[in-house]
């Protein structure tokens, strides 16, 4: 899901424009402003820029947060009563096999291969934590970087004028 400053969640905090002064006026073509007031302006509106793309980030990590919370509280339940029915089929298994053996030997023989599967999930496991990347906030950072190439071409297009 992609978000936007102004498309935001209907938790998320809104953000405001920056009140503008009834003597600043929007520059128009004649508005001669001096360097000093065009930066001024410029680090306002990139300060304000950052606040809200920090705060996208923080909405969007929020988000995900809430939901992968969500996925693995139901991911813990369902292993809780997925132990309880392994633990069953062992139960099974080992009178099972003790019908053939002793007792003592077919629950030694269950514990050697649950410990060789619990070895082999753990080494896979290991591999696919390895592979997972950082958890980034992909959306805000895409949205800084278009700020940035659309701040970097205003800049560049505004002095080969």
């Amino acid at each position: 899901m992609t978000y936007t400053v102004n498309d935001r969640p209907a938790t998320a905090p809104r953000v405001q424009p920056p009140a503008v002064p009834a003597t600043a006026t929007v520059a128009s073509a004649t508005d001669h402003r001096s360097t000093a007031d065009l930066v001024k302006l410029a680090a306002e509106q990139i300060s304000t820029l950052v606040r809200d793309e920090l705060k996208l980030a923080q909405v969007e990590l929020a988000h995900k947060g809430k939901r992968a919370g969500r996925g693995f509280g139901m991911f813990g339940g369902a292993g809780l009563v997925a132990l309880y029915g392994v633990g069953a089929l062992l139960a099974a298994a080992i009178i099972g096999l003790a019908a053939v053996m002793p007792v003592w030997l077919s629950a030694l023989i269950i514990g050697v291969v649950l410990l060789a599967v619990a070895g082999i999930l753990a080494l896979l496991g290991k591999s696919q934590v390895s592979k997972a990347g950082p958890p980034v906030p992909q959306d805000a950072v895409a949205s800084v970087k278009a700020d940035i190439d659309t701040i970097t071409h205003s800049v560049k297009d505004r002095g080969h004028r």
